[in-house]
């Protein structure tokens, strides 16, 4: 029996090495490469490998670097939160309201954004929020406004419309499998014991979907952080975050160091609140 365990033992081990070691080489690897990097210094082209804490230091004091990392934090919850709560209703319709012959279908279709290039579907936003775009030529046409609206281009608000629209496929899915696999019965004995649909979605329904909720944050709101396409081309100079400036260090300042200390700092910062937040959805789970 024990040399039929470690037998067992060695074909799982066999099978998970390469995956294991292709993660380690390719994931692990450049992030404690960034983290070396993060505590040297550069002089241009000059590379100084004596360990230094400098760069952490301006990232804390540097008011400049503090804008960015809390823009693009409160950019990142303002997306999630728009992005999660579009999601859930088209999730809960194709799940509870779809014939089971047709959910393929409705997936097939929320998967079709995927098809173009992530740049040019940013391009196209570009287009529809702009000054003489699709919507201000569309509210003039109407006679709802006087003249296009300056707002929704150019800053936070076309980053938020953007970006929510790009990750609206990730938060759909996740969420759509929690919901799939609630069992009905559980519903209907709600109904049964007096319960109205409204209390049974919150009691029961919702709850029971928290899994793929949290799952459809966390895929939302980690990669957001590290976007610099869409801030670049509709966010304007206000609408820029912290992956921005990353670029502008490593590419335009030469200063790779720097650039990897803020990469740390954000990585940090990104780790802590999504830990946070599936400890406040645990607890809010047990108090159920």
């Amino acid at each position: 029996m024990k040399s039929g365990l470690s037998s067992e033992n060695k074909s799982g081990l066999l099978l998970v090495s390469p995956p294991f070691l292709t993660a380690l080489v390719l994931l692990a690897g450049p992030l404690c490469m960034i983290l070396l990097l993060s505590f040297w210094s550069q002089d241009f082209l000059t590379l100084d490998r004596t360990l230094t804490t400098a760069n952490y230091v301006e990232a804390a004091t540097d008011p400049l670097y503090g804008q960015l990392l809390a823009r693009s934090l409160y950019i990142a919850a303002m997306v999630t939160l728009v992005t999660v709560l579009t999601a859930f209703p088209v999730a809960y319709f194709i799940s509870f309201h779809v014939h089971p012959s047709r959910k393929s279908l409705w997936l097939f279709l929320i998967t079709i954004p995927f098809w173009t290039s992530y740049l040019i579907r940013v391009f196209l936003w570009k287009v529809i929020l702009g000054y003489n775009g699709v919507v201000n030529s569309g509210l003039v046409g109407l006679g709802l406004i006087d003249e296009p609206l300056s707002f929704i281009l150019y800053n936070l608000n076309a980053v938020v419309i953007t970006l929510a629209h790009a990750f609206a496929p990730f938060a759909i899915l996740p969420i759509f499998v929690a919901l799939e696999k609630i069992d009905r019965s559980l519903l209907e004995a709600s109904q049964d014991l007096g319960e109205s649909k409204l209390r049974t979605f919150f009691r029961v329904t919702l709850p029971l979907a928290m899994p793929g909720v949290v799952a459809a944050v966390l895929i939302v709101f980690i990669p957001v952080i590290g976007d610099y396409i869409t801030p670049r081309l509709v966010g304007g100079p206000g609408g820029l975050m912290i992956a921005n400036m990353i670029q502008t260090q490593f590419l335009k300042l030469n200063n790779a160091p720097m650039g990897a200390a803020l990469a740390v700092t954000a990585m940090l910062s990104v780790t802590i609140i999504s830990l946070l937040f599936v400890w406040l959805n645990r607890r809010y789970l047990r108090g159920r």
